[in-house]
């Protein structure tokens, strides 16, 4: 019966393809402690952010994914070729991705390092192995996959990762007992008059709504081979995209509101979770946490990796090979990143807070250029916005303003 039940989920989970590989992206190290702070420090309060972010998520996917399925053509490759000095803006969003995801890269492996450093402490009563050798274990693996891997291949390793870490989410959520009524109470959107508030909230914003999500959702429809017949079918995927997104995100928020806050109680990076979350739930509990971060962890780093070759190889407009020399030199070169928590100062989580904000700031090069080009006739033809998307994309285009202020209000 289980094991029935497990291969549905499976046979559910690839079918929805895109989606799936933008969930392994979207739900990383930092979404997990955004989430976590924002719930243990304002409870539910701020849900609204999170629910208006994974809207507008679906929003954009959805027209990235139809500009992509009409066409025939990338996200960058578009802006390139349909706009005046578009090269420039194309260039624009390439740098700033790349700028943003290397920095991402860098603190998602430190926190992986540093919470399967916690997990070893844990198991054998103690003892520790220094972060380094942590990441020069994981870091070969990982590339071994992107060399001999394709997109097939990386969509089925991405659904074990996602996999991991929904069931030890929901698990530590039942394990913890949080408080209901309290979730339930904080639900009534605010922006609480603190200190920090609006940085979460561009931090939610940038975490979920990412303008990578959108250039790399435009490459995985492609990837996918999908054409304008599977219309339905890419609204089905972002659809289920950003619900997962938005129930994931969720849960995190809500174990953290439904305990840390009640008791008063802050987190300021993600290996607090497990110290906090431990004394509550027991040891199993914390290291099932561990397990589920790790597994959101990894399953950014292998998107991530991929981003750079795939945004040159679509500015340049040629295939995307990823046995190419271009694309294994360039992940090589990614990858490396991946040791930068081991020679910086700074702490991981601090850079995770950079790079958010740092994303938040490109969102509004991205829901431009897409308004534009779903309304152009000439490459859209018959397929042309319809009044509820121009509408919807509208609302994401205030929405990435308001989130951009809230960014450099909050880091300058």
């Amino acid at each position: 019966m289980s094991k029935n039940i497990f291969k549905k989920i499976i046979v559910g989970l690839a079918a929805v393809g895109p989606g799936l590989f933008l969930i392994g992206y979207n739900i990383g190290t930092g979404s997990v402690t955004t989430m976590a702070k924002s719930g243990a420090e304002y409870g539910m309060s701020l849900f609204w952010a999170l629910v208006l972010s994974c809207v507008f998520t679906f929003i954009l996917m959805v027209a990235y994914g139809k500009v992509t399925l009409v066409t025939g053509k990338t996200a960058l490759f578009n802006i390139k070729s349909e706009f005046k000095y578009g090269w420039l803006l194309a260039l624009y969003i390439l740098i700033a991705l790349i700028i943003g995801e290397l920095l991402a890269l860098i603190g998602v492996m430190g926190i992986v390092a540093e919470l399967l450093q916690e997990g070893i402490r844990i198991l054998t009563d103690g003892k520790t192995v220094n972060t380094l050798w942590i990441i020069l274990i994981i870091v070969p693996v990982l590339y071994l996959l992107l060399w001999f891997g394709r997109y097939k291949q990386f969509e089925k390793v991405l659904t074990v990762f996602v996999i991991l870490m929904g069931v030890s989410f929901i698990v530590v959520f039942f394990m913890l007992k949080p408080d209901y009524s309290t979730i339930l109470q904080g639900m009534i959107p605010s922006i609480p008059d603190k200190p920090g508030a609006l940085g979460l909230v561009a931090a939610m914003a940038g975490t979920t709504c990412s303008a990578a999500v959108f250039i790399v959702r435009s490459t995985v429809v492609a990837e996918k081979g999908w054409t304008i017949k599977n219309l339905k079918n890419e609204k089905k995927d972002a659809f289920v995209s950003a619900a997962m997104m938005l129930f994931l995100s969720g849960i995190i928020m809500a174990v953290s509101a439904g305990t840390l806050h009640v008791m008063g109680l802050k987190l300021d990076n993600t290996v607090d979770m497990i110290h906090l979350f431990q004394p509550l739930g027991g040891k199993w509990a914390a290291l099932i946490l561990i397990f589920g971060i790790t597994g959101a962890g990894l399953s950014t780093v292998f998107p991530i990796v991929l981003i750079a070759p795939w945004l040159v190889s679509d500015y340049m407009g040629k295939p995307r090979d990823v046995h190419s020399p271009l694309f294994r030199w360039l992940m090589f070169l990614g990858i490396i990143f991946a040791f930068g928590s081991v020679f910086l100062e700074h702490r991981p989580p601090a850079l995770m807070i950079f790079s958010q904000a740092f994303q938040a700031c490109i969102l509004p090069a991205v829901a431009i250029p897409v308004f534009v080009l779903m309304n152009r006739k000439k490459i859209m033809n018959t397929y042309i916005a319809g009044w509820k998307m121009n509408l919807g994309v509208i609302a994401v285009i205030l929405f990435s303003f308001l989130t951009t202020y809230y960014a450099i209000v909050e880091l300058f």
